[in-house]
C-alpha cells in the first residue's frame, strides 16, 4: 500500500516541479512517520524512502536506535529545551528552532559533543496563535544572533501553514517565506547558508513546490490516515 501512495506522491512532486520549471532533484520528500510503527517505517524504507521526520523526541530516539542506520532523521516538531540533548547527535536537521533560548541550548549541547547542528528557523508566517515560530519581523535579527554560535549552522527556514481545504489559500504564505529567505541571503551573513525552504504538507505540498519549497513534509500522503481511537487525523 505504501508503494502505491508513494507513487502518487512522486507523480505529484514531478508534476509540480515541471509546472514551476524546476528539477525534481531540488525537492526532498520527508516522510512524516510520527505515530507509525517500526514495521510500517521499515516498509516505507523498503519502498525506497530514506528521509523521515518525527515530531517527538522520544519517538525519534526509539526509531533511530531500532531502524536502519542510513535513515536520515529530521526533527520537525516543536523541540523543548530539556529534550535537546537527546537528539542533537541523531537528527541530521532540526526544522523547528523557534527561539533564541532554544538555539542557545542547542549550541551548548553540540559543544559538549563536538558537533555542529544543522537547523532551520521556524517562522510563523500565518501569525497563528496556536503555532510556534518567529514572527516575520523578528527573523533577520534572530538569524544574525544565532549565526554567532560556533556549533550551529543555519540552513534555511521552515513554516507550518494553516490546514485548509483549498491549497491555493496557502500560496501567499509560501511566497512570503521564499521572499524572506531571498532577503536574508542578500545580507550575506557569515555561517548562514539559507538554501532550504521546508514548507508544504499533504494537503498543499504541490503549491509549496511551485513557490520554491526544497523540502516537503508528507505523512498521510505516504502512510495513509492515522487513527487515534475513533478519530482520524490527516493534516500532515
Amino acid at each position: 500500500m505504501i508503494q502505491e501512495y508513494l507513487s502518487e506522491v512522486e507523480a505529484n512532486i514531478q508534476a509540480a516541479c515541471q509546472k514551476a520549471g524546476r528539477n525534481r532533484d531540488e525537492v526532498t520528500l520527508i516522510a512524516v512517520s510520527k505515530t507509525q510503527s517500526n514495521r510500517v517505517i521499515q516498509e516505507a524504507y523498503d519502498a525506497g524512502l530514506r528521509v523521515f521526520g518525527e515530531n517527538k523526541v522520544q519517538e525519534l530516539v526509539q526509531k533511530y536506535n531500532c531502524l536502519p542506520k542510513d535513515i536520515a532523521w529530521h526533527m520537525i516538531g516543536h523541540l523543548q529545551t530539556n529534550k535537546v540533548k537527546s537528539i542533537v547527535d541523531k537528527a541530521v536537521l532540526i526544522h523547528s528552532v523557534d527561539s533564541l533560548r532554544l538555539a542557545e541550548v542547542i549550541e551548548r549541547e553540540c559543544a559538549k559533543h563536538g558537533i555542529i547542528a544543522n537547523v532551520l528557523l521556524e517562522v510563523n508566517v500565518a501569525e497563528e496563535k496556536s503555532k510556534f515560530g518567529f514572527a516575520e519581523k523578528e527573523v533577520k535579527d534572530a538569524v544574525k544572533e544565532i549565526a554567532k554560535f560556533q556549533h550551529i549552522s543555519i540552513q534555511g527556514l521552515m513554516t507550518i501553514a494553516p490546514f485548509v481545504d483549498n491549497a491555493e489559500t496557502n500560496r501567499p504564505i509560501f511566497s512570503k517565506l521564499r521572499k524572506l529567505l531571498v532577503d536574508i541571503n542578500r545580507e550575506k551573513i557569515d555561517n548562514v547558508t539559507m538554501r532550504i525552504l521546508s514548507m508544504g504538507m499533504t494537503n498543499d505540498y504541490r503549491v509549496a513546490i511551485e513557490e520554491g519549497a526544497t523540502m516537503v513534509r508528507i505523512g498521510t500522503g505516504v502512510f495513509g490516515a492515522r487513527y487515534y481511537g475513533t478519530e482520524v487525523f490527516d493534516k500532515n
